[in-house]
């Protein structure tokens, strides 16, 4: 897992925080200074818990469990939607949904019926349709798209989720913790960092800062997903030469008795 370099972290405006005034008094112990009235994140403290994360994601991955990205703040959605679904994960960078983890069986339901709809594009129950039920459905489909389109693969709830800003997430960071859900989050220093698992001090408005730590975190998650496949190919390795073994042993077995 490779190491973000403190240099990185510098250029990419992690370590700016908020005005002084905005503070959250639990975030003193990653507060490096103030400077010109605005508090700096000290860059060591944010390298060492973002390995901690990082190591955290990559062991999920590796058991073979989903972590839920959510960001819904302008400068992360785009971001967010191309390095996570690069991976293979599920991520929220529209409106999160109330209940959407709390109430899992109705964002179920919600899902199962945007496959119905496509369903009824390709079995023929389209065209039995009229031009108004049709519109209705596409219209229907669409808002369920923008919705939960990128969560459609999540078939139970997630062993984690990571958040962009806890603040702004305030509905899906007070869902994950009811249902005892870790939370990986980077945390500005307006933030309580007390109230997530893992957190990471860091900038969470700015578009490199938010980039930096994201390609951290979905690299071990990468990480994790190689690690498992590597460990299913070695297994089934295994099983071949078991099976082999208990071939040849059969076929002696025969040889000696003619």
């Amino acid at each position: 897992m490779s190491k973000v370099s403190f240099e990185s972290l510098l250029e990419a405006g992690v370590h700016f925080g908020h005005l002084k005034r905005k503070w959250n008094p639990a975030m003193a112990q990653y507060i490096f200074e103030e400077k010109k009235g605005i508090h700096i994140i000290d860059l060591n403290k944010t390298i060492a818990q973002l390995e901690i994360a990082s190591a955290a994601a990559k062991q999920i991955a590796k058991s073979g469990k989903k972590i839920l990205f959510v960001a819904t703040k302008k400068q992360a959605k785009e971001i967010v939607a191309d390095k996570v679904s690069a991976i293979n994960m599920p991520y929220v960078t529209e409106r999160w949904t109330g209940g959407m983890l709390t109430n899992f069986q109705t964002t179920r339901k919600s899902i199962r019926k945007m496959a119905n709809i496509d369903k009824m594009k390709t079995d023929g129950t389209w065209t039995t349709l009229n031009k108004r039920e049709r519109l209705f459905k596409d219209r229907q489909r669409d808002k369920l798209e923008k919705n939960f389109g990128s969560i459609a693969d999540m078939t139970r709830q997630p062993a984690a989720i990571f958040v962009v800003d806890i603040l702004k997430e305030h509905i899906a960071v007070a869902e994950a913790k009811k249902l005892g859900i870790p939370i990986i989050a980077m945390v500005d220093t307006n933030s309580n960092p007390k109230t997530v698992d893992f957190p990471i001090p860091a900038n969470d408005d700015a578009t490199k800062s938010i980039a930096i730590i994201l390609e951290s975190i979905t690299g071990a998650i990468k990480e994790g997903l190689e690690d498992r496949k590597t460990l299913k190919d070695k297994g089934a390795d295994e099983e071949v030469k078991a099976e082999s073994k208990k071939v040849e042993e059969v076929a002696s077995e025969e040889t000696k008795e003619d």
